[in-house]
């Protein structure tokens, strides 16, 4: 039987947990989640775990933050002055908001802290800084 390599098209099944068991992702109801291998469309720890994979087998990975979301950054953490944020929104914290700054692409954080001219942002992907567990079952290779 085949194994998995770069460029191969997959389809599989996966259940993504935190340290504590926290389920965070899953595609086991309803159809299988297609990907490339190697395509960079998913966390490149997941990528790695598909390598050598064959149809049917079933993997159970830990995935540490660096192959994952990266390690959780303060400098992603942000202070944005009202003026650049929508005209009386009433932010609280623990919102996830958008923010667009001039000239760059939109951002989008959580609200960690509320002041009378600023808003504090945390721009750290949720998943930053966390190590993950994933099942996966590798169901074909298209």
């Amino acid at each position: 039987m085949r194994e998995v390599k770069g460029g191969d098209k997959v389809r599989l099944r996966y259940r993504g947990t935190l340290e504590d068991g926290t389920e965070f992702d899953s595609s086991v109801k309803g159809k299988p989640f297609e990907v490339t291998v190697g395509a960079g469309r998913v966390i490149p720890g997941f990528e790695k775990a598909l390598l050598g994979m064959k149809p049917g087998e079933t993997k159970r990975v830990e995935i540490e933050p660096a192959d994952a979301y990266g390690v959780y950054r303060e400098d992603l953490r942000i202070r944005v002055g009202r003026e650049k944020t929508v005209k009386n929104a009433e932010y609280r914290v623990g919102q996830e908001v958008q923010i667009r700054r001039e000239g760059e692409r939109t951002i989008i954080g959580r609200v960690l802290e509320v002041g009378g001219d600023a808003v504090l942002l945390d721009v750290n992907h949720p998943l930053a800084g966390k190590k993950l567990t994933f099942e996966i079952e590798l169901v074909e290779i298209v």
